[in-house]
């Protein structure tokens, strides 16, 4: 079969046509960026200490009743109190904590009648809703790890969707996911339930990226393409990601944060009229009257005139699974590059005594970073780049051990260093991914190498809680990781100014 791209090519690379399908698409992306990280500010712990209500004690003794914990700095109990029935009957003696009674000498209990939580920065989160602390404390990365669980079984069952009944029923059934649960969540009663609504909005969550990378991989050609899959793609997640810290700050109640996320994709319905089928898919289905209207389509929108038979000789290619499975691919570079990208996104958030700041910090790193992808897409091979990427994000992960705590713009700096190099890693990767596969497994394989990935991001809220052992083991362990990913992109085969290939001998040629 003649080549696509050459076939298409009278279209040009950016009328009016691909106009549409590339601001489209980049739109239907915005909700993955807020919707990824939502849980920063939904799972966030608010400071607290043991409730003490409804019981007669004299001001100093209401004062002290909470004991103080040193832990580099004072702070009140969060999951202690001293005994209640021993500090009414010393209150009602008239004795004075710390002149009468050693405070240290009381015996201490535990917060039996619920908490008392500071709305100095959230009015709720679902810690403070459910009561997700102290022995309960291990709820709340749990909840984070379902979510992501979900955007894993998602991305593999998507991808296989997809391949099978199209790019575009796909995106949309995945974004509908979102919005209804994302709503759902509202409506939680419980820990369990919120749990479970979650579960299943994550189903959704990069469902619908993997599908609009590869939709708008196969519409565009060109370095139209080259921009949509790195630059375009990862700026609409960005500005998601940036959005959120926005609407946090004036939505400080989760409930409230939840609804305001899920209503704006109801505008997303009029896209399904805008929005093409891919093409390339239409024709390794056999289908080959649909592919030519929606070229005929584009050639009057982008006022061209379109040949009388615009594809001949199509075959169809069928493939299995068996042939990704024996191909592992980018899969280790892509699990490497998550797992870094969600463990320092989430931490990232905690380096900044308010969290709104934080967030934003962290969103706007990533411009510069997809910028980079961009260029590295451009100009230089995909292995090297991929190589360069993972080995300056391992540099500054090592050094932050070595920076002393009074240097602590210093160990920012690095872990901006850090999160920039993997998350243009991650931009490019995305992309390459969609160049090494077949038009007919493209998206299936695309979703299995997103799934793998998504393991990392699965384990990154327990990468991150190990820090409670050595401060910098998380950092170690990134670093690591990033050193063997480096090693194993060396056997990588290139794609870099190559076309995409259509069926699995296309693949195997470019392979040898």
């Amino acid at each position: 079969m003649k080549d696509y791209t050459e076939t298409i090519g009278f279209l040009g690379q950016w009328g009016r046509f691909q106009q549409i399908v590339f601001f489209s698409l980049i739109a239907t992306i915005m909700p993955n960026g807020f919707g990824a990280f939502t849980l920063v500010f939904l799972t966030d712990t608010p400071s607290h200490h043991c409730l003490v209500s409804g019981i007669n004690l004299t001001e100093d003794w209401r004062k002290s009743v909470i004991p103080i914990r040193v832990d580099g700095k004072q702070e009140l109990s969060r999951c202690s109190r001293y005994r209640l029935d021993v500090v009414r009957n010393l209150s009602a003696q008239g004795y004075i904590p710390g002149m009468d009674v050693n405070l240290t000498d009381l015996e201490e209990e535990g917060c039996v009648d619920g908490w008392s939580y500071s709305k100095d920065i959230y009015e709720s989160t679902i810690v403070s809703e459910f009561d997700l602390v102290c022995s309960n404390q291990w709820k709340q990365p749990f909840t984070s790890t379902v979510f992501f669980v979900g955007v894993l079984l998602g991305s593999f069952f998507s991808g296989q969707l997809s391949d099978r009944y199209g790019r575009k029923p796909i995106l949309f059934a995945a974004l509908a996911l979102q919005t209804v649960f994302t709503f759902a969540q509202v409506f939680s009663g419980s820990w369990i339930m919120f749990l479970i609504i979650l579960f299943i909005n994550g189903l959704g969550q990069m469902s619908n990226f993997v599908a609009a990378l590869v939709l708008g991989s196969e519409v565009l050609t060109g370095k139209v393409r080259v921009l949509y899959s790195s630059l375009g793609t990862c700026l609409g997640f960005a500005i998601g990601y940036m959005i959120l810290p926005l609407l946090a700050y004036f939505l400080r109640d989760w409930k409230s944060l939840s609804l305001a996320l899920s209503l704006p994709c109801v505008a997303y319905i009029p896209f399904w009229w805008l929005m093409p089928e891919s093409p390339r898919w239409l024709l390794s289905q056999g289908r080959v009257e649909e592919a030519e209207a929606i070229i005929r389509t584009a050639a009057k929108w982008n006022k061209v005139q379109a040949p009388r038979i615009i594809f001949e000789d199509c075959g169809v290619s069928k493939l299995s699974l068996t042939h990704y499975w024996i191909n592992p691919r980018c899969r280790t570079q892509l699990f490497t590059m998550i797992v870094g990208y969600y463990s320092l996104s989430f931490n990232t958030a905690q380096l900044h005594e308010n969290p709104y700041i934080s967030c934003f910090i962290s969103a706007v790193v990533e411009i510069p970073a997809y910028i980079s992808s961009w260029l590295a897409l451009l100009y230089l091979p995909r292995r090297l780049s991929v190589i360069l990427t993972l080995v300056f994000g391992a540099v500054p992960l090592y050094l932050i051990q070595l920076v002393p705590d009074d240097l602590s713009n210093l160990s920012l700096a690095l872990e901006m260093l850090g999160k920039y190099s993997i998350t243009t890693g991650s931009s490019l990767m995305f992309a390459y991914t969609a160049e090494l596969y077949p038009t007919v497994l493209r998206n299936t394989a695309t979703g299995i190498s997103n799934t793998v990935s998504r393991i990392g991001s699965c384990i990154a809220p327990l990468l991150l809680s190990l820090g409670m052992y050595y401060k910098y083991l998380p950092h170690i362990i990134l670093g690591t990781l990033a050193v063997v990913a480096a090693f194993a992109a060396l056997f990588l085969p290139e794609s870099f100014k190559k076309p995409l290939p259509e069926t699995i001998e296309q693949m195997h040629r470019r392979e040898r």
